[in-house]
């Protein structure tokens, strides 16, 4: 979080998904205003560190996975080794060209019922587990598994925080997920890994593609067409502004099926890298 007392609010409003329960479609439970899209964008000119034209971007980012369940059950999130592995390797497939390698780095597991059920956003559950359980720096991904059965969480998918976030709260960062959003997991049909994917996106510093709608400077990358408002399902053609281009559907930051989710772009690939170098340390 920067520091600052707006930061609270701005990090309430990290990107969350949320879902009815019949997991019919993917809806946003907290998204973020043009306010506060202005005020993330104001600090990251004040201190951008551009990735030098000469350099090849590649870094290796670690990752730790906190599985928490409620019993040592599957249904009740005792998720097998092998979903996070394949999750990886979803997400190195997603990430190709950005210059980003996801690695695991570690899996542990913890029973407490009263974290898998009612950790969401804000809340004292999810403090007290981060707190707990978080490790590495600033370019260590933090993933959480969780029921989000009750509470500020009931029905989401999941949230993440911001890089910018992470100097004024480092325990805070990382992204919390539906523990059966990973690959071969029941919450379809977002069960294909894609829920992280998007959230370690905005982890990373992307925006959803629909931000700000069809004026303004939406998601602040350039070669995103710009959307009206989230889409759903995998509708092809959709076009909801009149400027060049039909909705990023196939974007994995907007709120489509699994199956539909397919690219970032470059645009977004350069927003990330110079974050990740300006935020997290990340070297090119």
């Amino acid at each position: 979080m920067f520091k600052s007392v707006l930061l609270g609010t701005l990090l309430a409003a990290s990107a969350v998904f949320a879902i009815p329960s019949n997991l019919t479609r993917r809806t946003c439970g907290s998204e973020l205003s043009d306010a506060q899209v202005a005020h993330f964008e104001a600090d990251f000119a004040a201190k951008k560190v551009a990735v030098p034209e000469v350099s090849i971007f590649a870094a290796t980012i670690p990752v730790y996975f906190h599985v928490i369940q409620k019993d040592t059950t599957l249904s009740g999130g005792n998720i097998p080794d092998s979903q996070i592995t394949n999750q990886i390797s979803v997400m190195n497939s997603a990430y190709t060209g950005s210059g980003l390698t996801f690695s695991l780095a570690g899996i542990d597991h913890t029973t407490n019922a009263n974290w898998f059920s009612t950790v969401g956003p804000s809340g004292s559950a999810q403090t007290s587990m981060k707190s707990s359980l978080r490790k590495g720096g600033a370019n260590a991904l933090n993933v959480y598994t969780v029921g989000f059965a009750s509470g500020s969480g009931a029905g989401l998918l999941g949230y993440s925080t911001f890089p910018s976030s992470y100097s004024g709260n480092p325990t805070d960062d990382g992204c919390v997920i539906l523990y059966s959003s990973l690959p071969g997991g029941t919450a379809v049909p977002y069960d294909l890994g894609q829920t992280l994917t998007h959230e370690a996106g905005h982890w990373v510093g992307l925006y959803h593609t629909f931000q700000g709608g069809c004026s303004g400077s939406g998601d602040s990358v350039s070669d995103t067409p710009a959307e009206a408002s989230s889409a759903f399902g995998c509708p092809t053609g959709r076009d909801t502004c009149t400027s060049a281009g039909v909705d990023p559907i196939h974007n994995y930051m907007d709120y489509t099926d699994d199956s539909c989710m397919t690219q970032f772009t470059p645009g977004q690939f350069a927003r990330l890298q110079s974050q990740m170098l300006t935020y997290r340390g990340v070297s090119a």
